[in-house]
């Protein structure tokens, strides 16, 4: 009985031991998508900067929180640009008096931690998984080693320099009642509870002239995710027809965009037809019975879509007839649109100033369609890590910038908004269409529908 027990116990516990889900090291779930010497030079350009406009200090670049809420973890952006890495709960450092980099990181991802489920939840090492900082190119202390250089550095007064994701002076977290709070405002808050005797200073001038200017390694990654989108875009347009609605648009739309290698949207989809055309997106956005609208003939709708790929985002726009044909008056809009776009594309070279865009773009636009044109500051917005990357805007075009090209039109006396939108990457001399392989002519849009 004695030696059954035995047998029993044994075999018992073998069973749980191998049944152990095995530790996983960082790097057996995600890469580095740029190499450590591009990172390097990213944090020297930063330093280098800040150290000719005069500053001193030391710049702390929160990573996000490392809890995914349903969601996939997705880092934050400065951290992401400047590390490469996904690292949850952790703080870039870098210190101008020295120039020197460093993470302060958490000893394991709390994420794979599990105290009733074990076997499920194996860990996984993050300051002690030495590929890390060897790949990465910067050395990883603890985060509990942060406290007592903040302490060191609280004595000396030190300037604390933050991106704060806008010109201006830093917004700290608010004391309302229900609000969210930017990483950065969470370390402001945390810092001035903990220490007396710091300055905080923004920095995100700095940190735009910086990512403004893409590298040729991020380009390619921003390419790919133009390509994926305007693979989505075809696929979709296929589908338009009256009697289906909007939202069934967006699964086909999105569908394809997994299917092509998309890890998440860049943004919420638009697509959007007849009234609900009308509508800016932070509208629709926020009623979910406005997303869902069945496409009637006669309408049009417009995607202004964009996806997600390895954390760099694309954003493009196109127009179509839900019966297959334009209509003369349609038609005629779309073509006045596409041409104020066309123009404004072969402007673009480096030098000029995006001022100089706003000036050619208003005597472009025909003068009874100025008060249905809404062209904004110069006409888009910068891509990257978001579709509202860190720009400045009396920034002098540069060789690596790259924005969006989307003067759009929006006429309610007549029911008719029709939207353009292509991604441009500023090249030696001109410019770039990355979503070139998508039509925009009202021909070429129709024939796309075609099955």
């Amino acid at each position: 009985m004695k030696i059954t027990t035995c047998i029993l116990v044994f075999l018992f516990s073998s069973f749980f031991v191998f049944s152990q889900t095995p530790v996983q090291s960082y790097f057996e779930w995600t890469d580095l998508p740029f190499s450590k010497e591009e990172l390097h030079q990213r944090r020297e350009n930063l330093m280098n900067i800040l150290i000719k406009d005069r500053k001193d200090g030391i710049v702390i670049i929160p990573a996000n929180d490392g809890f995914s809420f349903g969601e996939t973890f997705r880092q934050a952006d400065d951290f992401y640009y400047f590390t490469g890495l996904e690292l949850p709960n952790a703080l870039l450092v870098l210190d101008l008096s020295n120039q020197s980099s460093i993470i302060y990181s958490p000893e394991r991802d709390l994420r794979f931690e599990n105290g009733s489920r074990v076997n499920d939840f194996p860990g996984r090492p993050l300051l002690n998984d030495k590929t890390i900082s060897e790949r990465a190119g910067i050395s990883l202390a603890s985060i509990n080693e942060f406290a007592s250089r903040m302490t060191k550095a609280a004595l000396k007064h030190k300037t604390i320099l933050v991106n704060n994701a806008r010109r201006g002076q830093i917004v700290l977290a608010s004391n309302e009642y229900i609000a969210t709070h930017s990483p950065v405002q969470v370390l402001i808050q945390a810092l001035d509870s903990r220490y007396a005797g710091f300055q905080y200073e923004n920095i995100f001038e700095s940190i735009a002239n910086i990512r403004m200017i893409k590298s040729e390694s991020e380009i390619e990654i921003l390419r790919k995710a133009a390509a994926i989108t305007v693979e989505g875009i075809k696929n979709s347009a296929k589908e338009i027809k009256a009697g289906v609605d909007e939202r069934y648009l967006e699964g086909i739309l999105e569908g394809n965009y997994k299917v092509n290698g998309s890890q998440r949207l860049a943004f919420g989809s638009i697509i959007k037809s007849g009234p609900n055309s009308h509508w800016p997106w932070r509208i629709l956005a926020t009623h979910y019975n406005r997303r869902n609208r069945v496409l009637e003939n006669g309408d049009l709708v417009i995607f202004d879509v964009g996806c997600e790929y390895e954390q760099y985002v694309s954003d493009i726009g196109r127009t179509f007839p839900v019966s297959g044909k334009f209509t003369a008056r349609q038609k005629e809009i779309l073509v006045m649109e596409t041409k104020i776009a066309d123009e404004i594309i072969k402007f673009l070279k480096p030098g000029i100033t995006f001022k100089d865009i706003k000036a050619i773009t208003d005597n472009l636009i025909p003068e009874d369609s100025k008060k249905y044109m809404q062209v904004g500051l110069f006409f888009g917005h910068h891509l990257g890590l978001s579709t509202g990357d860190p720009s400045l805007s009396e920034a002098t075009l540069k060789p690596g910038m790259v924005f969006t090209v989307e003067p759009w039109y929006y006429n309610h006396d007549e029911n008719i908004s029709v939207f353009t939108e292509d991604m441009i990457v500023i090249t030696k001399d001109g410019c770039e269409v990355l979503s070139s392989d998508l039509p925009r002519t009202p021909e070429a849009l129709e024939a796309l529908m075609k099955k």
